[in-house]
């Protein structure tokens, strides 16, 4: 039976690992990319895979405990504790095996038996119910109250399928996510999206945020049914109306950023067969090394150091030695001039890696952005949320030695030959904060497109000087084989317009056929926000970077407070011109 057991919890131990990493979003290599709009339409199969996994884990799990003859549920060590019987007075339907709810409304379940005594104690609890009001009632919020009169209204009223959110509280972790969604299943709802974070409040793990479409009707049982489960630490309902909330949940301090780890399980080498490593035990054990000390980083925390080996360092000098050769022909001017003042100050040599350390001292000094290690492969929304607090995401492990020029996903050497010496340009710095910014609060729409101006600009985006077209994208900076077909004749250039670039079509398998070019960085960042402001969210939010905190701007007093600041900034200003403007005594 601890054979059994072992081989049950394995796939168990592997969604849980999976599900508790963290990722980064960029690329740009030639054949089999992966794409950041990928990424946000990815987010949704995720979300698929993981409800189809915690279900089969609390199969599993029913099956081991009826094998070991354990009682399932919370107290299974207690003999009394036992999953009740149907044909007990309170009785349970089963949802799953071995899993139970109790109906919500018992004369509409037809498979309770029928006898007299029942038939007694149902009216004796009605009669109880119209005395004191019922239980369900007095615990309902506001919102199933409002959701409870529209289903009054008429029977079309009660089936008519809306979109509402969730927020359950776990008191016991992951397990109970089973329960819920088959829950879902059973009052014939559908899940549209679900992402879960650690909670702050006392004896409660997760905070978990479901997007459900059912019937009015049907989601009031719902409610009542989870409310009546011990496993759970509380519920809240969402209406239609009110899924995107004035100010749904973001990061609003870079601290807050440790909880934004959301997995992308693309490109792992373990997983991924045609993965270089694939096949190298070797360089398998060493990636799960370097990203363990991803998972343990926390904000506040000095930046590990990765003693790099020696074939590690040899790929980077082999791709150095490339890319410094095309960059004074192809880069644009502030991709160089920053690539030149990191190999002044002894970052940039081809001999060895330059540690996350010594390059996030550099770009805080030069731009204020920081770096936080991540094990690799981040969702679009929490990758874009970092950029917001000037944070980029990055990697530490190296590409496969036996392919030097190319990796499936993004790595060390492509974070910093691609991203890290326009990070160090201040106008660039400002655009990627931007992207970030706008993407707090946005809908998952948005975020998509988002990502793919992030994808056509900062990982693919080419600019013009002096009437010639050069990169400024990392994705084509690390990777020779694109940078040379994108500044060529080959694929069609277009101008950079937001609207029409967020939605354009990508290539994932092969080269670009279509680049946007934009007129320059103040150019692109000025339509950027035209285009954004015409987004649906319904604030709009600044970054204060002495508290390195994202506030909120909705309400007058904030706004009265800003104008103050900034007039301040402004008198300042305006002193700096008049002083300027004296002619020397």
């Amino acid at each position: 039976m601890a054979v059994s057991v072992a081989a049950h919890s394995a796939p168990k131990n592997r969604e849980m690992f999976a599900i508790k990493k963290s990722y980064s979003i960029e690329n740009g290599y030639p054949s089999r990319r992966r794409s950041l709009v990928d990424d946000a339409r990815f987010e949704s199969s995720v979300v698929k895979q993981t409800k189809q996994a915690v279900l089969e884990e609390a199969r599993l799990k029913a099956n081991d405990e009826k094998e070991l003859d354990i009682p399932n549920g919370e107290n299974s060590e207690n003999e009394e504790e036992e999953q009740p019987e149907v044909d007990e007075q309170e009785y349970y339907v089963e949802v799953e095996d071995n899993i139970y709810v109790k109906p919500v409304e018992g004369p509409s379940c037809n498979n309770k038996p029928s006898n007299d005594d029942d038939k007694k104690e149902e009216k004796k609890e009605e009669e109880e119910k119209e005395k004191v009001g019922t239980s369900e009632d007095s615990e309902m919020t506001e919102e199933e109250m409002i959701l409870q009169n529209a289903a009054a209204v008429s029977e079309e009223a009660a089936n008519e399928l809306i979109k509402a959110a969730l927020v359950v509280r776990l008191r016991d972790g992951m397990g109970a996510l089973g329960r819920i969604l088959k829950a879902v299943e059973t009052f014939k709802g559908t899940v549209i999206h679900l992402e879960s974070r650690q909670s702050r409040e006392k004896n409660i793990q997760f905070d978990v945020l479901i997007k459900i479409e059912m019937a009015r009707s049907s989601l009031l049982q719902l409610c009542r049914s989870l409310r009546q489960s011990m496993s759970f630490g509380g519920m809240t309902v969402l209406a239609e109306n009110n899924v995107n909330v004035k100010a749904p949940w973001f990061p609003k301090h870079a601290s807050e950023l440790d909880g934004c780890n959301h997995l992308m399980t693309k490109y792992e080498p373990d997983l991924d067969m045609n993965h270089p490593g694939f096949a190298d035990k070797e360089y398998r054990a060493r990636r799960k090394l370097i990203a363990e000390v991803a998972f343990a980083y926390k904000y506040g925390d000095p930046i590990p150091v990765i003693e790099y080996t020696e074939t590690e360092n040899k790929t980077w000098g082999s791709v150095f030695k490339v890319v410094k050769d095309l960059v004074p022909k192809h880069a644009c001017k502030e991709y160089i001039q920053v690539f030149k003042k990191l190999e002044e100050e002894k970052i940039f040599t081809p001999e060895r890696i330059p540690q996350l350390q010594e390059m996030n001292d550099f770009l805080r000094k030069n731009t204020g952005f920081t770096l936080r290690p991540a094990a690799g492969l981040l969702t679009s929304r929490d990758f874009l949320a970092s950029l917001a607090f000037r944070v980029f995401q990055s990697t530490q492990y190296v590409r496969h030695g036996n392919s030097p020029m190319h990796t499936p996903e993004p790595d060390y050497i492509h974070e910093m030959l691609g991203h890290m010496p326009l990070l160090g340009d201040a106008s660039f710095a400002q655009f990627s904060q931007e992207i970030g910014l706008a993407s707090l609060g946005a809908s998952d729409e948005e975020i998509e497109k988002l990502s793919t101006v992030y994808w056509f600009t900062v990982e693919f985006g080419l600019c013009k000087e002096e009437n010639q077209v050069k990169a400024y994208g990392a994705g084509l900076l690390s990777a020779y084989g694109e940078l040379l077909h994108a500044v060529s004749d080959k694929p069609e250039h277009r101008p950079f317009d937001p609207e029409k670039t967020a939605v354009q079509p990508y290539q994932d398998q092969e080269y670009q056929p279509i680049y946007f070019v934009a007129e320059s960085f103040e150019d692109a960042k000025e339509k950027f926000r035209r285009w954004v402001s015409s987004m649906s969210r319904p604030f709009e939010v600044r970054y204060n970077p002495h508290t390195e905190r994202v506030e909120i701007l909705d309400s007058v007093e904030k706004l009265e407070a800003l104008v103050s600041q900034l007039n301040t900034e402004m008198l300042h200003l305006t002193n700096a011109i008049e002083k300027l403007r004296k002619p020397l005594l």
